[in-house]
């Protein structure tokens, strides 16, 4: 049975401050979730709060968290820039998995990591530098093309999921994928764009990362 939600504000220590984040556990979690979000997006990213509502259901436990500091995000609305700084986005989501890792409330569960446009670079670099603590790992409309370097280094069970009608990033996630020692498994979702904006798309797409977190955990 699912326990009533409640929603635990916490924060991520980073050198300087604190990351922001939403974190929700079910009882008896089977695992926790960390999304990293990607194109400026935050932990109110309502693509991400349904996917996270449906893996909680599902019970699994998530984190919602800014991989950007406020002065941080203010600065890349303007410019853009800061979103597509891999390296930094890498380095908050491996605090963010160092974190749940010691956290008593979610010390004993298994991390999946899942990311969307640029976060899926994100936590694929994450994941290649915690191969111990990281089980699974799931891309949504995702640029894991910009993993770089990091992508023969993932050891992790990978799934990508791409719209049918998102030709380019669907390029995109295949030459990635040619690139990863552990192949990666690709979900092409039918009918859907890059944001899966269409009626019953992302809930797809939702069901497709939280039955691929429930099979690795």
């Amino acid at each position: 049975m699912i326990s009533p939600r409640e929603t635990i504000e916490v924060g991520v220590p980073i050198e300087g401050g604190e990351l922001p984040g939403f974190l929700d556990l079910p009882q008896q979690a089977s695992g926790l979730v960390l999304f990293a979000h990607g194109s400026g997006s935050s932990r109110f990213s309502r693509r991400n709060q349904a996917v996270a509502d449906l893996l909680y259901r599902g019970g699994i436990a998530t984190l919602l968290f800014d991989l950007l500091t406020p002065g941080e995000h203010e600065i890349d609305q303007f410019t853009a820039e800061l979103r597509f700084d891999i390296p930094l986005l890498v380095e908050r989501l491996v605090r963010a998995v160092d974190w749940a890792a010691v956290d008593q409330r979610t010390s004993q569960l298994p991390i999946g990591l899942f990311g969307a446009s640029t976060g899926a670079a994100a936590a694929l670099g994450a994941a290649a530098q915690r191969p111990q603590a990281v089980r699974a790992v799931v891309s949504r409309g995702g640029r894991p093309d910009l993993g770089g370097e990091a992508l023969p280094e993932v050891e992790q069970p990978t799934l990508l999921i791409v719209g049918s009608l998102d030709q380019q990033v669907l390029e995109m996630n295949r030459s990635a994928a040619r690139k990863m020692r552990v192949e990666p498994k690709l979900e092409i979702v039918s009918g859907a764009s890059h944001l899966f904006e269409e009626a019953g798309k992302l809930e797809v797409a939702a069901l497709l990362a939280r039955d691929w977190f429930l099979e690795h955990f």
